[in-house]
Parts: C-alpha cells; sequence; structure tokens
C-alpha cells in the first residue's frame, strides 16, 4: 500500500487535501482508481484512503486508527554527526529501528563542523531523510530530531537518561547487552539512551566527563566504525526491550 506523511488535521478529513510535498509524491506514484492509500502523520495516527482517477482525489475508506508504541520506554541516539551518506545512512536505519529520538552533536574530534547559522537547514533536511525512511518502512512513527548541539550542551540532555557509552576500558565493561537487560529488570518504563562517539573517538576530557553520567559498555570484541555503532547500539536496545 502506498503511504504518505500528512498533518493530524489532514488525517481528520474524509477528502483531505494534501500538501504541496504529499500531492506531488502522489502523481508520481500513480496509484490506480480505488487503490488504497495509507496517510500517517508520525505521530502514531494512521488513515486509509482510496484514490478516484476521476476526482483524482483522496476519498476515507477508513476511520482513524490510533497506534501504540512497541514499547513504554523511549530510546534516544546521542550520535557525533560523521561525513556525508554515512549520517544520511544512520538517520534511515535508527528510523526503521524505532529510535525515538536523534540528538546530533559537535565534539572536538568531530570532522563535520556545522555552523550555527546553517544548523536550521542541516536539520530540516534529515527531517526529510527520516520521513521518508519512516514511510518506506511501515513505521507509524517519526523519530523526533534534536537541534544540533556541541558536546557540552549535551551533557545536560543525557544527565535525563538512562545512557550507554560503548568504552575500551580495563577491565573491560559489561556487554551492552547485559546491561540493558539489567537495567529493564530493575525499570520498565524508562528513558534510554546510547552515545555514539566520533570517527576519531572522543576526547580523554570528553569521555571522563560522559563517564561520570553514562554507563560504559561493550560493543564487542571488534571495533565499529561510528554508524555501524550506532545500529549495533539500537538493534541491542530494541531487541532487548521488546
Amino acid at each position: 500500500m502506498h503511504r504518505l506523511l500528512a498533518d493530524t488535521e489532514t488525517l481528520k478529513c474524509d477528502a483531505p487535501i494534501l500538501s504541496r510535498e504529499a500531492a506531488n509524491h502522489l502523481k508520481v506514484l500513480r496509484p490506480k482508481n480505488g487503490e488504497e492509500v495509507e496517510l500517517f502523520d508520525g505521530k502514531g495516527l494512521t488513515r486509509v484512503y482510496r484514490y478516484s482517477a476521476a476526482t483524482r482525489e483522496l476519498e476515507a475508506a477508513g476511520d482513524l486508527t490510533r497506534h501504540a508504541k512497541a514499547s513504554s520506554s523511549s530510546v534516544t541516539l546521542f550520535a557525533c554527526v560523521t561525513k556525508g551518506s554515512r549520517w544520511d545512512w544512520t538517520l534511515e536505519k535508527a528510523t526503521e529501528l524505532g529510535v525515538d529520538r536523534i540528538v546530533p552533536v559537535i565534539s572536538a574530534r568531530t570532522i563535520v563542523r556545522v555552523d550555527a547559522a546553517e544548523r536550521p537547514a542541516k536539520r530540516e533536511r534529515w527531517m526529510r531523510i527520516v520521513e521518508e525512511a519512516a514511510r518506506q518502512s511501515d513505521a507509524v512513527f517519526v523519530p523526533e530530531i534534536s537541534d544540533i548541539v556541541d558536546f557540552k550542551e549535551s551533557l545536560e540532555l543525557v544527565k535525563k537518561t538512562n545512557c550507554f557509552i560503548g568504552a575500551l576500558m580495563t577491565p573491560p565493561p559489561k556487554h551492552l547487552l547485559e546491561e540493558i537487560t539489567s537495567a529493564k529488570a530493575k525499570s520498565q518504563n524508562a528513558d534510554y539512551a546510547v552515545y555514539i562517539g566520533p570517527e576519531g573517538d572522543f576526547t580523554p576530557e570528553e569521555l571522563s566527563a560522559l563517564l561520570e553520567i553514562a554507563r560504559p559498555v561493550s560493543f564487542g570484541s571488534q571495533i565499529l566504525r561510528a554508524e555501524t555503532a550506532a545500529i549495533f547500539a539500537l538493534s541491542v536496545i530494541r531487541a532487548a526491550l521488546s
């Protein structure tokens, strides 16, 4: 079934007026007469419509459906921005894995630097990526992308979550799966997070600051690239919470 993102008020209409972007997308899809199209608002609401070739419009074929999230716990990804397509890939796959929030971070060793004036435009582009990923993966929730923050700013946000950070330490910390399973047993409703560093790793000062408020974990015996580490960690957390 074709899917289009629309605002909540649009889903309440029996004969919805689509946004220009959604209308253009529908035109590209070329639905057949009577074919069903699902609209979703990214906040858990969906509604099925039928396409009328005569009017080139959608007509209600069902009532509003409200979907509950798979887990009462939320999951946040704190991730230092990586280069080009690697970052786009991270956003796309994190959305497919059902992350609730993504916090883009600029740390001392982050290769990508984003000036303050450019940050709103970057965030808008990234939102389009996660919206498209949600549409294609049949997700009914679109993750929030926070404003880009510098490393020190991210620490206050980390304090509000039960955050895990992959760290190479001696002796090595427990595996993420063991730690998230233990944390879940203690609290069935919590805000979990994982913090992924830049390609060049955290500075010693940054890691020290994080270890004061986040729990060190192991991602296994192999060293993972930043984008791989992010998707691995989200996969483990989501599997443990489901």
